[in-house]
């Protein structure tokens, strides 16, 4: 019995995915920060309060170099919160930490001693037996009030359909297309888990920014004479497209 209430409670270890942005910066970083700059002037707050993940992959590049270009994106209010991609060399306590590609997971349980010695017992081979997939249904978010200025609605599961207006100041954030039976004024980013077949759909376009799959389009790079009108945005490639849809 003593043993029982002495013996220490197994700790809890949650496994939580959270959706960051990823910045790929190109040679010469001077140019590309040049860019940078353009983007955060034309859609004032886009990178507040937002966490990014600095991605490096297939750039060589040395620490100081990636020290540097740290200490600039963080006078630019860009906080980030790990870096991808990058050789062990380059890293260290004064850096932020490796990542690599988030998935989503379950939450984790810190085995037992009994659990640990059961899994250590040999076991018997069970006969395979092989089960169909079962279909999976695309999941989608509704959203039935307007978004007002300030609000994010997040989904990167799937779609994300609102009815009504999103408002400046607000962003809609989807793994698959976005649907908007409204107008369209805060920010709208779709496929933002790498899918380049998403859409975004508006009844009214005045945008603040609009992406799909890491591209993007600020208010001043849309065509005038879609401005206000009821549009589909979708990609062709690495080029964005806008058309109507009257």
């Amino acid at each position: 019995m003593t043993n029982v209430l002495t013996q220490p409670r197994p700790i809890r270890l949650k496994g939580r995915s959270f959706l960051a942005m990823a910045l790929s910066p190109e040679f010469p970083f001077e140019d590309w920060l040049v860019r940078l700059d353009d983007l955060a002037s034309r859609s004032t707050g886009f990178f507040m309060r937002r966490p990014v993940v600095l991605d490096v992959s297939g750039l060589d590049i040395e620490r100081a170099e990636l020290r540097e270009l740290i200490d600039k994106l963080s006078a630019r209010n860009v906080r980030i919160m790990g870096i991808e991609g990058a050789r062990p060399s380059l890293l260290g306590a004064d850096m932020p930490p490796a990542m690599a590609d988030g998935r989503p997971t379950s939450d984790i349980e810190a085995p037992s001693d009994d659990e640990v010695r059961e899994s250590k017992a040999p076991k018997k081979a069970a006969a395979a037996v092989p089960v169909p997939p079962a279909p999976k249904a695309t999941p989608s978010m509704l959203v039935t009030q307007p978004v007002r200025s300030g609000q994010s609605i997040i989904f990167t599961e799937g779609d994300v359909t609102v009815v009504g207006s999103v408002a400046s100041g607000a962003e809609i954030i989807a793994g698959g297309s976005i649907h908007i039976y409204g107008a369209l004024r805060g920010r709208a980013m779709a496929g933002t888990m790498g899918n380049a077949a998403a859409r975004i759909f508006c009844s009214k376009l005045e945008a603040e920014l609009v992406a799909i799959d890491g591209y993007y389009k600020t208010a001043e790079d849309l065509e005038p004479g879609l401005r206000g009108k009821a549009v589909q945005l979708w990609l062709e490639g690495d080029t964005f497209k806008v058309g109507s849809l009257a």
